[in-house]
């Protein structure tokens, strides 16, 4: 912290410098990452020292991680897991397996060290970066490539693969004192989980349908908190890392109808501390190692990369069934040092798994290596443009009907509900939100229908549920002002999306045109339904009753767009009005005179 101890100067130095590192970084298409990387080497005791003691943040930039793993468990519902088991389980598995073998032999046998250090060394070093791995892959437009696709399913599975590994450096740094404490440490860590899985399964949920209720913004925000950093400190205070607890958070709420509103919640705190993360881990990087051993720090950075690209690669082209390019592009972008790693050497350092010169080395070795892959991928990227055309994406991917809905429903009211049975009866992917808890836990009890509490009217809710990428917004809800504000909004943050919205009256369907909406009135066709019904008990026929059903619905339409030109001036519009009642009775008396004689046809009294 700075010399005064303040927390307010702290935190100005720290924003300070991600506005500026972060754009300068992207805009040298370096990433994010690695512009908190450098923000953090610059603010260090290396360079400028502004922040004298980095181990001050240290705890507080941790909550960054924590979140992340939050986020990944929210992410990994059973049926997704299930549906990717081949991409996350097949190639994932054989990415970890492969490069944490390699890699801890060649720790063992080449540099000598114990069997344990070099345990964790080698599979902490085979874990990619996912925030810098997703990120490159969005900033070029490639998430969706078959490479993308791979890199996403084998991040997914390091994600997984990080948690037991993190459960297991406590244990193998305590078995080296007595094998007691190490298991006695094991049952500890089996307990807390089930304590955290108990506990998520029977209080969360509730917790969260009661401040639902409420209707506070602010105490929604704090119970997603508190969630996060309750598992968290439960779980550190086990002995267990605090990233385990909030993964097992997010695993056991991956299915509720709060997903998104969570996701939405946290997202924002997420971002902020996983890049106060990164700058603490620049601030850690020990500059005057890379000036004393230059050779030594560069020569391991190339070595760790040189050692997993081709492993990366050989897996995207056999077990991904990649082309030559596509894996080498896979390669490129996955072959560095990630954020976990940090997470396991530190916690490995305070069961003296590692020394501090060791940890100090390979922190800045995988902080080189991290620095190092935008510029590899951007030296690849003429090389490799030439690329045969991209393969199909899998089949099992279009399954993943919450990751792509075509389809957003906001209100599920009767309206809404009936939208949402057609769409569902045609098997096309949605995705509906509601902010009534009673109308969410009674669809939700009755049919497995995706719907979620969560405020459309904050971008974050609609976001988290992949609402860009869907062709419909169906605004369903019962107040017309509501309706009103969400349409506008959506209209504005996605243009290329058609708005299907509920309409009250004439006056509600005119400012719904307006905001480039499609409106569709909520009484309208079903008063058409009771007309036809009058018609048909007064003696007209199917043919008759039809015609002039028909005549009116286009005649009405007709009068509507032509109301929409003065619907704001209360004048015109009811000359207007007075102008379509008599047109429409001079269309039904001719009608009238041209049909077959029937009940309706007596002269007028």
């Amino acid at each position: 912290m700075p010399d005064d101890g303040s927390l307010l100067q702290a935190s100005v130095i720290f924003l300070l410098t991600a506005v500026v590192m972060v754009p300068l970084a992207k805009r040298l298409k370096l990433g994010a990452v690695l512009g908190y990387l450098l923000g953090g080497v610059l603010l260090g005791p290396s360079v400028t020292g502004l922040i004298s003691a980095p181990q001050s943040v240290a705890q507080l930039s941790e909550l960054g991680v924590v979140m992340l793993m939050f986020l990944i468990g929210l992410e990994l519902s059973p049926r997704r897991l299930w549906v990717m088991r081949r991409a996350v389980f097949g190639a994932g598995l054989a990415q970890v397996v492969l490069t944490g073998v390699v890699l801890a032999l060649g720790a063992w046998l080449v540099f000598s060290l114990p069997a344990n250090t070099a345990l964790v060394l080698g599979f902490g070093l085979a874990l990619s970066s996912t925030a810098m791995g997703l990120q490159l892959l969005a900033e070029r437009k490639a998430l969706n490539s078959p490479h993308g696709r791979q890199a996403f399913a084998i991040l997914l599975f390091q994600d997984i693969a990080a948690i037991p590994l993190i459960a297991l450096v406590p244990v193998l740094g305590t078995a080296q004192s007595t094998d007691n404490n190490g298991l006695w440490h094991l049952l500890q860590v089996v307990v807390s989980i089930g304590i955290v899985f108990v506990g998520g399964r029977y209080l969360l949920r509730p917790v969260f349908r009661m401040v639902a209720k409420s209707g506070l913004q602010e105490v929604s925000t704090a119970t997603a908190l508190l969630v996060v950093m309750g598992t968290a400190w439960l779980m550190e205070w086990a002995g267990v890392s605090m990233a385990l607890g909030a993964f097992l958070a997010g695993l056991l709420l991956a299915d509720s109808e709060y997903r998104h509103e969570l996701e939405s919640q946290i997202a924002p705190f997420e971002g902020l501390l996983l890049g106060l993360f990164f700058m603490g881990v620049g601030m850690t990087a020990d500059l005057s190692l890379l000036l004393s051993h230059p050779w030594q720090v560069l020569g391991l950075a190339t070595l760790l990369l040189a050692l997993k690209s081709p492993l990366l690669t050989l897996v995207g082209r056999t077990v991904g069934r990649l082309h030559t390019q596509e894996a080498l592009r896979l390669g490129l972008l996955l072959a560095a040092g990630g954020e976990f790693a940090f997470v396991l050497f530190k916690l490995a350092l305070q069961h003296q798994l590692l020394t501090t010169a060791l940890y100090d080395l390979l922190v800045l070795t995988i902080t080189v290596s991290m620095a190092l892959t935008p510029l590899l991928l951007m030296a690849g990227a003429r090389w490799l443009q030439q690329a045969p055309a991209p393969g199909s994406v899998p089949p099992e991917y279009h399954q993943l009907q919450d990751h792509g809905p075509r389809a957003v429903i906001v209100g599920m009211g009767r309206m809404g509900q009936i939208v949402a049975r057609m769409l569902r009866a045609q098997r096309v992917p949605f995705v509906a939100f509601d902010n009534e808890v009673d109308t969410i836990s009674f669809t939700r009890s009755i049919d497995n229908i995706p719907i979620y509490y969560g405020d459309p009217l904050r971008a974050g809710v609609l976001r988290t549920a992949g609402a860009e990428q869907a062709e419909f917004f169906i605004v369903a809800t019962d107040d017309p002002e509501t309706n009103l504000q969400i349409t506008e909004q959506v209209r504005r943050r996605y243009p290329h999306m058609k708005v299907i919205a509920r309409a009250r009256n004439r006056q509600h369907v005119h400012k719904l045109w307006d905001l480039g909406a499609h409106p569709v009135r909520e009484t309208f066709h079903s008063s058409l339904e009771m007309s036809r019904q009058v018609l048909l008990g007064l003696g007209l026929s199917d043919e008759q009753t039809d015609a002039r059903l028909r005549r009116f619905r286009q005649h009405d339409e007709a009068v509507l767009m032509e109301q929409h030109k003065v619907y704001d001036d209360e004048a015109a519009l009811i000359q207007t009005a007075r102008q379509a009642r008599a047109e429409l009775e001079n269309l039904f008396e001719s009608d009238r005179l041209e049909s077959r004689p029937g009940v309706l046809q007596q002269p007028d009294a």
